[in-house]
């Protein structure tokens, strides 16, 4: 479960670095690195997110359930 609420976690920190990058390329001048700063936390942010999946695939604690997969079994 606790693999569900950091990804929960890590999402929402994705989209409220999404929009502090939006608002420092409307607001800021070329003089500040705050843009590159936000991406880059933003891909790294998300790499974690990507790793949090794939254990919790192997782990066990997230299996796929789509009801596709059951239908014609």
């Amino acid at each position: 479960m606790w693999i569900k609420v950091s990804i929960l976690i890590l999402l929402l920190a994705v989209i409220s670095s999404l929009f502090a990058g939006f608002y420092f390329l409307i607001h800021d001048e070329s003089k500040t690195g705050r843009l590159v700063k936000s991406l880059t936390l933003r891909v790294s942010l998300t790499v974690m997110i990507i790793f949090l999946l794939i254990y919790g695939y192997y782990t066990g604690e997230i299996a796929p359930s789509s009801p596709w997969l059951h239908a014609f079994g």
